[in-house]
């Protein structure tokens, strides 16, 4: 078995991220679900040509579509492998999983939204998460919290340091 190559993370990497997801809303529940992509659209995703801003997921017969994913056309690709980069994509879950979260989506006035896209065996997965809208006094107390958080850790590894 060849050595691990320096710098190299063991796991999924995460191609596109949707950092101001975390921001916006409470992350109630996240789930990992395969995404239905067409021919040249898993190479642009592998360059990291992917953004999820305002994007989010619906339930709609039984399936879950993801809806504002652009993924931008793959330059090499000729002739067959144009296809609309702002199209719906479906998910892959279980039925268990899908009627769950439109049940809670629906009755909860919940909201589905991707956190990210990577690749995990090869084949890309959504970080799809069940989120509640945040109000701006609640971003502002988030913030302060995570602040607080922050120096408290600088704290105790200064006084870990000077144990040392």
């Amino acid at each position: 078995m060849a050595p691990k190559r320096p710098g190299k993370t063991a796991g999924p990497r995460a191609v596109a991220t949707n950092k101001r997801a975390r921001y916006d809303y409470d992350v109630l529940h996240t789930v990992e679900a395969g995404i239905v992509l067409v021919g040249s659209e898993v190479k642009s995703v592998r360059d990291g040509k992917v953004q999820l801003r305002d994007s989010y997921a619906r339930v709609h017969n039984g399936e879950i579509w993801l809806h504002g994913v652009h993924v931008a056309p793959y330059a090499y690709a000729t002739g067959f492998g144009a296809v609309d980069s702002d199209r719906s994509r479906k998910l892959l879950l279980h039925h268990r999983q899908i009627a769950e979260l439109g049940i809670r989506t629906t009755q909860e006035a919940l909201t589905l939204v991707p956190l990210s896209i990577y690749f995990k065996d090869g084949r890309a997965k959504v970080d799809l998460a069940l989120v509640r809208g945040r109000r701006r006094y609640d971003k502002r107390h988030a913030i302060a919290a995570r602040d607080a958080d922050m120096e408290a850790r600088r704290a105790a590894r200064g006084r870990q340091r000077a144990e040392d």
